[in-house]
């Protein structure tokens, strides 16, 4: 078994875990009594970019495994090395197994950061960006590229014909029919920021990418910073935005609170002013990116129901909610 091979773990007791996205979870005791935490990631890309998600896989884990253990960042939630010091295990040719120490805390929800919470928050950002010369080698840089955009933009030269993959396929055509200008201007105003931010690249730092609720947990030793499978070199930005309003808006969601003491406090600590241009960026990449996934998703073929029929209810929110 490869948690005795990869950790030396000696399995007493496994139970599923239904928690988190776009990955499967366990709890597993060992012989021992010691409770582990257990990931099993799924990079969900074609058969022929297996080996480069699962090197991204490693090295997100491995800048995060670098950060706690090398930076002494106690707020990282880093993997447990396996016996040859690496930070995931290749289980099979499509899947990445990694082990966590089990802790006691809850997260939040994703959505917007609470007032009050901020604070706290943003001192754990300034301390992650601190340590970017500790994974400056490890961690991989952003390559500013909208992922799926090529998939998207196929689709928006495919709206004059029917789309045939399924239920939900027609009404996603039709939808996106209505606002294709808006989406192509959206694919602008991205360009510009990216030409805008790229020339910042000499002050980048280590960044998580989703500093959400859902992956800060409050813990009897204080708040835990989970989730490291985003981990890249970019604009100090790709963390902050999801202080600001931008994140509450994108949601659909009245913003609460004022952010600008809060980003002055980063600035403060860190000497570095958060660019406006950056500030802009990543609430349209977000935006785009699940645009494209959802696209992707309603034109390939499918059945009804269950997921598919939640992504035709996002996207529908997403390009209503930024009617032109």
């Amino acid at each position: 078994m490869a948690l005795t091979e990869g950790w030396g773990i000696e399995p007493h007791s496994i139970e599923y875990l239904p928690v988190g996205a776009g990955s499967y979870h366990w709890s597993v005791v060992d012989q021992r009594g010691t409770a582990w935490f257990v990931k099993v990631d799924d990079p969900g890309v074609e058969d022929a970019g297996f080996d480069d998600a699962f090197d991204r896989v490693g090295r997100s884990f491995g800048a995060a495994l670098a950060l706690r253990r090398d930076a002494g960042l106690d707020f990282v939630l880093a993997p447990i090395p396996t016996a040859t010091d690496a930070a995931v295990w290749r289980l099979t040719s499509r899947y990445a197994l990694s082990v966590f120490p089990m802790v006691a805390g809850v997260a939040g929800q994703f959505g917007a950061h609470r007032p009050e919470d901020r604070v706290e928050v943003i001192d754990l950002l300034t301390e992650l960006h601190e340590a970017t010369s500790i994974v400056a080698d490890t961690a991989s840089r952003a390559d500013l590229v909208l992922p799926g955009r090529d998939k998207l933009e196929e689709a928006l030269q495919d709206l004059d014909r029917e789309w045939t993959g399924g239920p939900y396929a027609e009404p996603a055509r039709k939808l996106l029919s209505v606002h294709a200008g808006q989406v192509q201007r959206l694919l602008a105003d991205f360009d510009r920021r990216v030409d805008q931010v790229r020339n910042t690249a000499a002050v980048w730092v280590v960044t998580h990418g989703e500093p959400h609720p859902g992956n800060v947990m409050r813990t009897p030793a204080g708040l835990r910073l989970i989730d490291w499978g985003t981990v890249q070199i970019a604009p100090p930005a790709r963390d902050l935005w999801m202080l600001t309003p931008a994140l509450a808006r994108m949601l659909g969601e009245d913003p609460d609170g004022d952010v600008d003491d809060v980003l002055a406090r980063y600035t403060r600590a860190t000497g570095r002013t958060v660019t406006s241009a950056g500030l802009a960026l990543y609430p349209l990449w977000w935006r785009l990116a699940d645009i494209a996934i959802f696209v992707d998703e309603l034109r390939r073929p499918h059945g009804p129901g269950g997921h598919i029929a939640a992504s035709l209810t996002y996207l529908t929110g997403y390009l209503e909610s930024s009617r032109d």
